[in-house]
């Protein structure tokens, strides 16, 4: 008690009038645990934003896609310097990726979106960025993203150009219809032959090369004119203030003091503190203790309205409460839900078990926590013999249950044991008592321990995938050998230009989850 009390007191202080000249020093001595009271106590002294100022017309919704390194994050961070969202220093290098794991990996693990005031051509625009990440383990996020979106900007190295994420992501933004405009990144490194990524840019997507933007995002060359681009193509959001209230809940992270923050794009009608809403999901009824936007840091506002994109607290303490997907709405005024998020697949199985039982608990409040942050992974509960009490985890590939694990140990602590992954399949029952013992013909087994003994079973199914290679044409022999090694089926066979070649694969699963990729990246020396 006596600390809590000395907290209290120095508390008071720093709230007393004779600290009124620098209201944002904080003192060395305040606890770095509760870095809530800095944050409330920092938005106290700005001046809430008045979000009517920005009508439906003038938001411009956008993504940031590409495959990995081509410099999306460095783009992002160009684009709130110039909207001066953030000071400009040169310390600002992936400013979006928040998390530890991004940091050290230099890769984006997590969508992260930021809000940006624009003025062109005399006219306030509210521009909602969303930065996504590269890899294929995490295309979800992007699809997830896309959804909060009416066009993407679609970043190509002026190097390496057209790669197979950028081919995958590029699609994922077609099929959701959005505008997409082409960015060719790194122009300024001495090997960049945009004219070259341009014609392959025309060839695989059929944009033509005018519609091209040629920057550098590392030194900013050319960046103020993707704005611009943004917001001549990119349509506003099809949505109206009138309407009552529906938004649509597209991620979420678990704060320890302030419960679930949701982040949220309005579809429709307005939402501010005291509003009592309702979750489609579980129905459950809440009131509102505050909304705002993020810049890339929360920023609380007094009211969000239809088409914007911001964060809100409700007050949901439990982590299964805030599903992503999830449609709220206004108390006693029902809407139709949202489509929400097709479920993923997950590809990639483990277990997953405390090293001391004792932690079981902890483990268990851990990944409930981090797995509302990343709803792709499943979890199943599962025991062993040797190892005790533990989860059958699902991901969507090794990449991301690489950075599933470190993250449990760097923001929860949590040491575990992984076990090796494998991939489910299917069994096809022939004897009609193992068919009357399952309820049904057709069985899905995720781990060895499960595989039925093959008399009873008339056929095994593996899982297989479309794979898209994309490599210089000199590599191609080599290749096609590592693909029919791996019980692989060739699909397609394309020219994108003179030098490179894109292959279309169907491997099965098994084959490919453990180590392909890096055998492809030695045969090629880090090209395909």
């Amino acid at each position: 008690m006596a600390v809590a009390g000395r907290s209290a007191v120095r508390w008071a202080r720093l709230r007393s009038p004779c600290c009124a000249v620098a209201p944002l020093c904080l003192p060395p001595w305040l606890p770095a645990g509760p870095a809530v009271w800095a944050r409330r106590y920092s938005s106290r002294g700005q001046e809430k934003l008045d979000m009517s100022m920005y009508p439906v017309e003038s938001i411009r919704n956008f993504s940031i896609i590409a495959h990995v390194d081509h410099g999306k994050s460095t783009l992002a961070d160009r684009l709130l310097e110039i909207t001066g969202t953030i000071a400009k220093t040169d310390r600002n290098k992936q400013v979006l990726d928040k998390l530890q794991v991004e940091r050290e990996r230099g890769i984006t693990v997590k969508a992260q979106s930021a809000s940006l005031f624009y003025n062109h051509e005399g006219v306030n625009y509210l521009l909602n960025l969303i930065d996504t990440p590269g890899h294929v383990d995490f295309s979800y996020e992007v699809s997830r993203s896309l959804s909060a979106c009416q066009g993407v900007i679609l970043v190509v190295d002026a190097n390496e150009g057209i790669q197979a994420q950028t081919v995958a992501n590029f699609y994922l933004a077609f099929e959701a219809q959005l505008a997409i405009i082409p960015v060719i990144n790194k122009i300024d490194l001495k090997n960049a032959d945009p004219e070259r990524v341009e014609k392959q840019i025309e060839k695989l997507f059929d944009i033509p090369v005018d519609e091209c933007v040629r920057i550098s995002a590392k030194k900013g060359t050319n960046v103020e004119k993707v704005l611009q681009k943004v917001i001549e193509k990119v349509p506003p959001p099809q949505c109206n203030t009138a309407d009552p209230l529906k938004a649509l809940v597209f991620d979420s992270t678990f704060d320890h003091y302030r419960g679930v923050v949701a982040n949220i794009a309005l579809f429709g009608g307005e939402i501010q503190k005291g509003h009592k809403i309702v979750s489609a999901h579980t129905k459950k009824r809440y009131e509102v203790n505050e909304v705002g936007i993020l810049t890339p840091n929360e920023q609380p506002m007094h009211k969000l309205y239809a088409g914007q994109v911001g964060y809100l607290i409700a007050g949901m303490k439990e982590v299964t409460e805030a599903q992503i997907g999830d449609t709220l709405f206004l108390y006693k005024q029902p809407v139709e839900p949202l489509p929400g998020f097709k479920s993923v697949k997950p590809m990639v199985f483990a277990g997953m078990y405390p090293i001391d039982q004792t932690e079981y608990n902890n483990l268990k409040s851990a990944l409930e926590r981090l797995t509302l942050n990343d709803s792709s992974v499943t979890v199943h509960r599962d025991s062993s013999l040797a190892l005790g009490a533990g989860w059958r985890l699902g991901f969507l590939g090794l990449l991301h249950m690489e950075v599933f694990n470190q993250r449990l140990e760097q923001e929860y602590n949590m040491s575990v044991i992984l076990t090796a992954p494998t991939v489910p399949y299917k069994a096809i029952l022939s004897s009609a008592k193992l068919i009357k013992e399952y309820g049904k013909a057709e069985i899905t087994i995720i781990s060895p321990a499960q595989f039925p003994d093959k008399l009873s079973v008339s056929e095994y199914l593996e899982p297989t995938v479309l794979g898209t290679i994309v490599t210089p044409h000199e590599y191609v022999g080599k290749i096609i050998t590592l693909c029919q090694d791996r019980r692989a089926v060739q699909k397609d066979m394309l020219y994108i230009d003179e030098h490179r070649i894109m292959l279309k694969y169907l491997f099965p699963l098994n084959e490919i989850v453990l180590d392909f990729y890096d055998a492809l990246k030695s045969l090629s020396s880090g090209y395909a």
